[in-house]
C-alpha cells in the first residue's frame, strides 16, 4: 500500500509579480496593487475578483500523512518561510515517499499553482514529473495524468470530470459528519495576510487537509478500498491523533466533529 499524503494549499496575490507586469512603483501599498488587480479582474470575467493561477503566491502548504502505522498533521516550513523553501519541501517529500497524492480540486488549482509557482523558483522535482522515464510504472500512472490515481483529485473524481457536477469540500464534508470549514474561508485569506495572521491561515489549511483526508477514506469505503471496519480503525486513528494535540484549532476541530451522516461515526462516538 503506497502513503497517502493529503494536501491543501493558501494563497494571497503575487504582489511582486503584478508590480512588474504592470509597472508598478513601490509607492503604491500592497493592499491597493491587490485592489487593482481584483478590479481588473472583475471587469475581465464579469464579476468574480479572483485572479488566474499563474497570479497567487502560496503562503501554507498543509500535509495529512498516512504511512505504516501513523497519522500526522502539519504545515510545512515555519510560518516566515520563503515560499521557495515551501514548494522544494513538499516536493521533497515526494521525493521521499512517492505517496498517493490526495486532493480537493487539486487538478484544477492546487497543482497548476504549485507548478507556476515552482517554474519561478527554480524548484526540482524529479520524481514528481517522471512520466515514465526513470520508472516505467510512471508511463502508466503519474501524478500529471488527469485520470491517473498517483494523484486522486477527489472533487474531480466524484463530480466525474464535469464542472456543472462539482461540490465545495465544506459542505461535502459537513454532510459527512465532519467539521468542513472552521473560522475562515479561502476568500478571507487575504486580508488574514494583511493582519498579519499567518498562524490562523495555516491552522486554517490544515483543518481544511484533514477534512480532505476523511473525505477520501469515506471514498475508500465507497469503492470498497476499506472495509466498515478498516475504515472506522482508520477514523479513529485521525481523531486520536488530533485529541493528542495541544493546538487549540484541533480542540475546535473535534468539538465540532458530529460522527457519520446518520448520526454516528462506526466505532466512534461523536465528540
Amino acid at each position: 500500500m503506497l502513503p497517502v499524503l493529503a494536501f491543501d494549499i493558501e494563497t494571497v496575490p503575487d504582489i511582486a509579480g503584478l508590480r512588474r507586469l504592470h509597472g508598478l512603483p513601490g509607492s503604491i501599498t500592497d493592499r491597493d496593487v491587490a485592489e487593482m488587480a481584483f478590479h481588473r479582474r472583475r471587469q475581465a470575467s464579469g464579476g468574480s475578483d479572483f485572479l488566474p493561477l499563474h497570479l497567487q503566491r502560496v503562503v501554507a502548504i498543509a500535509c495529512a500523512l498516512r504511512d505504516r502505522d501513523s497519522f500526522r498533521v502539519w504545515s510545512l516550513g515555519g510560518a516566515q518561510a520563503e515560499e521557495g523553501t515551501l514548494l522544494q519541501r513538499f516536493f521533497d517529500g515526494v521525493e521521499k515517499y512517492t505517496p498517493q497524492l490526495v486532493s480537493w480540486n487539486g487538478t484544477g488549482f492546487d497543482l497548476p499553482v504549485l507548478h507556476y509557482r515552482s517554474l519561478l523558483h527554480g524548484v526540482q522535482a524529479r520524481r514528481y514529473w517522471d512520466m515514465g522515464e526513470d520508472d516505467r510504472d510512471f508511463k502508466f500512472n503519474n501524478y500529471i495524468a488527469r485520470y491517473h490515481t498517483r494523484h486522486l483529485d477527489l472533487m474531480d473524481v466524484l463530480s466525474m470530470y464535469q464542472p456543472r457536477a462539482t461540490a465545495p469540500l465544506d459542505q461535502v464534508a459537513q454532510l459527512l459528519g465532519y467539521p468542513g470549514k472552521l473560522g475562515m474561508s479561502g476568500a478571507q485569506v487575504w486580508d488574514a495576510y494583511l493582519a498579519g495572521k499567518l498562524e490562523a491561515i495555516r491552522n486554517y489549511c490544515e483543518t481544511d487537509v484533514v477534512n480532505t483526508f476523511l473525505v477520501f477514506l469515506r471514498f475508500q469505503l465507497m469503492r470498497a478500498a476499506l472495509t466498515e471496519e478498516a475504515h472506522a480503525r482508520e477514523v479513529d486513528l485521525v481523531r486520536e491523533t488530533l485529541a493528542r494535540s495541544e493546538t487549540g484549532h484541533w480542540a475546535e476541530f473535534l468539538a465540532h466533529w458530529r460522527g457519520g451522516p446518520q448520526g454516528g461515526e462506526a466505532g466512534a462516538e461523536p465528540v
